[in-house]
């Protein structure tokens, strides 16, 4: 890309202040897939890879390397037993065993030496050249519940008046006695939820509850800290059986769908941008200065009149002018991409802390949504603390996806809503949806008008340079996507057909901002350290999307924003990773489901987080997304555990902070270029 600002590279061993953004304590990232193994080649995104010992591989001092032998053997001798060891006479072995470790492809011109003998058998099985990339979709599906069968019956949990509603033909354990006796010990002395919030809904149930519980069990309360958890759009009850029933009326949807079969698409839509880091509330004077006046084929007929409860409202008679829509304006701020997995809500709180800007929740499926699932309905929950946020939504028809977009606007609170229109999987590829909707511009547009007219907040796409590796199509979407009213547009800048072979073409997103001007256009891809960023927004991108850079080390917002390397000791990392569990038995719950699923989930991100190199064992800064980190002995015994690359070592660390694993548990990255041993 380019080199660092001055030539020299700014390097902090050991912060003497407190940033801003870390956490309180002394402070030490995944949704991608691929990128510990993609080749350093040469692309639209610069030389990232020049100045490495090694094509594609991190460069780190000689005397921290090691061997693969000698890196495990320096583990294994600091650990007693192996943290995931087959059961013997386990009828389930075989089904949770891991996969095979995947073979590599070997491109034209990247035979190596003692690479001929394997590619000459490659040759000879041309199925076996078959690249090994995408989901594991062959990995074992143990959900959490699997891990407690015993369950206690709820209403003896909240230890409610009212009776158990199903009586005897109840699943659940009445005898609080019998769950005791095959409930797990406890993790430790302290609960998060009593701590934090003076209760724990989860009582007798809760792997930490002799923090809370009485001299005859009961459930102890500090009345005052008692406080409501600081989690916003969460599903209604009510609202869930009416979408299982199929009782809602979308009324704004139904209208705008019907303009669209007319043939009424809205015309152009000027620009309308309120100041740096402030939205625009509804009938602010700058409406009739900064926006021309409203054609006929904007105007929207009177609503037919609806039974409505309570004061009747300006906005239940006449409908809000695109003028008076919230504006967004996010500019140089920066922008921490919907990860799928791991973009969960304890991780946009921990790159929150670490100065993200704004945040958007992972990609829900609007079908989904409209069925009232309450898995996907939490894809949707909004912590306090994220004060930009929004929410991506996936689908691949304008019925379905404009419905959708009026439910959230009157049930939730967002700042914006982003349409998912990168999502390479072939899941939702072909079903039309992610970037099938680049070669389907008629549903594409039907998509977008329709639900930027149900919206009363602004509407952004983020979209791929095409889905042919050499075929662009962003440049001419974009003027499109300005017309048909889109606020913001997010360009990654790879196909999806290249996924995470090649670097992204950060000289064709350079070209793309001209064409979507002056509707601000956000990058995306390859972003590392606060170089990569410094030279990203000198392509003139009004900001930058920060995704795998964010999974590989949170604290990237801080180096970007005090513009110096972080040297982060291997225990602040670890304390990083602490606050990550509590955040998640705050979200999950400190019950032995919420506790598998908490671990779940950072196994994940551990599955990222062994990629990145500290920055002093480093020969040349800084380290390049696309490099593999080669096998090294770390300055501490903690930094190597961290460095390994097998699930064992990462369930390990699990259990230093959420206690040993239940019996037979496995685990498989979801990702297949994570699952190299």
């Amino acid at each position: 890309m380019c080199t660092s600002p001055g030539g020299t590279a700014r390097i902090h061993e050991r912060p003497g202040r407190s940033s801003p953004y870390t956490p309180k304590r002394a402070r030490g990232g995944p949704m991608a897939e691929g990128a510990a193994e993609a080749p350093a080649e040469s692309g639209g995104g610069g030389d990232l890879g020049a100045g490495a010992l090694e094509r594609g591989v991190a460069p780190i001092k000689s005397r921290y390397l090691t061997t693969k032998e000698q890196f495990h053997e320096f583990l294994e001798a600091r650990q007693e037993k192996p943290s995931q060891e087959p059961k013997k006479g386990n009828s389930h072995d075989c089904a949770l065993a891991e996969p095979e470790a995947k073979r590599i492809r070997l491109e034209d011109g990247q035979l190596g030496e003692g690479t001929t003998e394997e590619a000459a058998e490659l040759g000879k099985h041309p199925q076996a050249q078959k690249r090994a990339r995408g989901q594991n979709k062959g990995r074992p599906h143990v959900k959490p519940t699997h891990y407690d069968k015993n369950r206690l019956c709820p209403f003896l949990v909240q230890e409610s008046a009212a009776k158990c509603f199903f009586g005897d033909r109840c699943r659940f354990l009445h005898d609080v006695n019998s769950y005791l006796k095959t409930k797990p010990a406890d993790l430790g002395p302290r609960c998060v939820l009593f701590e934090t919030y003076g209760r724990c809904p989860y009582g007798v149930t809760c792997r930490f509850a002799r923090a809370h519980l009485g001299p005859e069990g009961q459930n102890l309360v500090q009345e005052e800290m008692v406080q409501a958890p600081p989690i916003r759009n969460g599903l209604d009850k009510a609202l869930q059986q009416q979408l299982r029933k199929r009782k809602i009326h979308f009324e704004r949807a139904e209208q705008a769908l019907r303009q669209l079969g007319k043939g009424h698409l809205p015309g152009p839509t000027p620009s309308v941008t309120a100041p740096t880091g402030t939205v625009s509330a509804p009938g602010q004077d700058n409406c009739d200065t900064q926006q021309a006046p409203l054609g006929p084929s904007t105007s929207s007929p009177p609503r037919s009149p609806i039974q409505t409860c309570g004061p009747l409202t300006d906005e239940d008679i006449i409908r809000l002018r695109p003028c008076e829509k919230r504006q967004l304006d996010i500019s140089g701020k920066l922008y921490l991409a919907p990860l799928t997995t791991c973009g969960n809500l304890p991780f946009r709180r921990i790159c929150k802390r670490f100065g993200a800007d704004v945040t958007c929740g992972e990609m829900a499926v609007c079908t989904n949504l409209l069925q009232g699932q309450t898995s996907e309905w939490a894809l949707l929950k909004r912590h306090q603390c994220e004060d930009i946020f929004g929410v991506q939504l996936e689908g691949a028809f304008p019925d379905t996806m404009t419905k959708c977009a009026e439910l959230l606007n009157r049930s939730i609170e967002v700042d914006f809503v982003d349409i998912n229109v990168g999502c390479p999987i072939d899941l939702v590829y072909k079903k039309g949806g992610g970037c099938a909707l680049m070669n389907r511009s008629a549903k594409f547009q039907q998509i977008v008008c329709g639900m930027n007219q149900v919206l009363d907040v602004p509407l952004t796409v983020k979209i791929r340079t095409g889905v042919q590796e050499r075929v662009n199509l962003a440049h001419r979407l974009l003027p499109k996507l300005r017309d048909w009213g889109a606020a913001l547009v997010t360009l990654h800048g790879r196909s999806r057909e290249q996924r995470y072979t090649k670097l992204a073409d950060w000289q064709y997103i350079k070209q793309c901002v001209m064409a979507a001007s002056p509707m601000p256009l956000f990058g995306n891809g390859d972003i590392l350290s606060y170089e990569d960023a410094n030279c990203a927004m000198q392509t003139g991108v009004a900001g930058i999307m920060i995704a795998r850079g964010a999974l590989l080390k949170p604290w990237l917002f801080t180096e970007i924003k005090e513009q110096r390397h972080w040297d982060i000791s291997s225990s602040e990392r670890l304390d990083i990773l602490r606050d990550f569990t509590h955040y998640g038995l705050e979200h999950w719950g400190s019950d032995t489901q919420g506790v598998e699923k908490t671990r779940r989930f950072l196994l994940e991100w551990l599955s990222f987080l062994c990629r990145y190199v500290p920055v002093g064992l480093l020969e040349r800064l800084p380290q390049r997304i696309n490099e593999r980190p080669p096998y090294y002995l770390g300055r501490d015994y903690l930094e190597t555990l961290m460095a390994s690359q097998k699930a064992a070592d990462w369930i390990h660390i699990s259990e230093m902070l959420l206690g040993p694993v239940p019996p037979n548990f496995v685990f498989v990255p979801k990702h297949k270029a994570n699952a190299y041993k």
